[in-house]
């Protein structure tokens, strides 16, 4: 049986319409100017990161050490996680507003999971940890520190800077294509 037979029409040899954008043109690309400048601004909170875990751990000097620490420990949880959060929050925006949807393409929703893992990350694992990165701090200016509330301190910045690298390749190479083609065949069949 034929698609004319079953549905009463002829076949036009077009595409079927595409669903229409909800965000306009303008709303779309003020919408991903704040997801690329808090991209942006996370990637370089994350760099901050790394240049105060490494001056905590090779500086030479014990002030300027504790004081890596301490800005650490005060200054980069939670403006971290709010460049998390504004990119999720923009980047669900453009998936739901724009026709590249949410769950439509590979590299949108592997972008989508990268980002909600790490603001969880943030949250979960780095944030709890800031209090013995704080005492740290205090301990190496008292000269009793104990190298084990900071050994892992080292996994933050890479693993978040690497997973950022990721999603910006992500956006701008769009590898995998559809994660479901809508095309049909003959029977009716995806």
């Amino acid at each position: 049986m034929t698609t004319y037979e079953i549905t009463g029409s002829r076949p036009t040899g077009r595409r079927p319409a595409r669903r229409k954008p909800f965000l306009g043109k303008g709303w779309r690309k003020a919408t991903l100017v704040v997801h690329i400048v808090a991209a942006g601004s996370w990637i370089g909170i994350d760099v901050i990161v790394a240049v105060l875990v490494l001056t905590g751990w090779f500086g030479t000097d014990v002030t300027l050490r504790s004081l890596a620490y301490q800005a650490l420990a005060t200054f980069v949880v939670w403006p971290m996680f709010t460049a998390g959060l504004v990119c999720l929050v923009t980047g669900l925006v453009l998936g739901v507003g724009t026709t590249w949807g949410l769950l439509r393409y590979w590299w949108v929703a592997v972008k989508l999971v990268l980002t909600i893992v790490l603001c969880t990350l943030i949250l979960v694992l780095l944030q709890p940890g800031m209090a013995d990165v704080a005492a740290y701090g205090q301990e190496l200016l008292a000269g009793d520190p104990d190298p084990a509330r900071v050994s892992r301190m080292f996994f933050p910045p890479a693993v978040s800077l690497s997973t950022l690298s990721l999603a910006t390749a992500l956006a701008v190479v769009k590898p995998w294509g559809r994660i479901r083609s809508r095309r049909t065949t003959q029977g009716g069949r995806r």
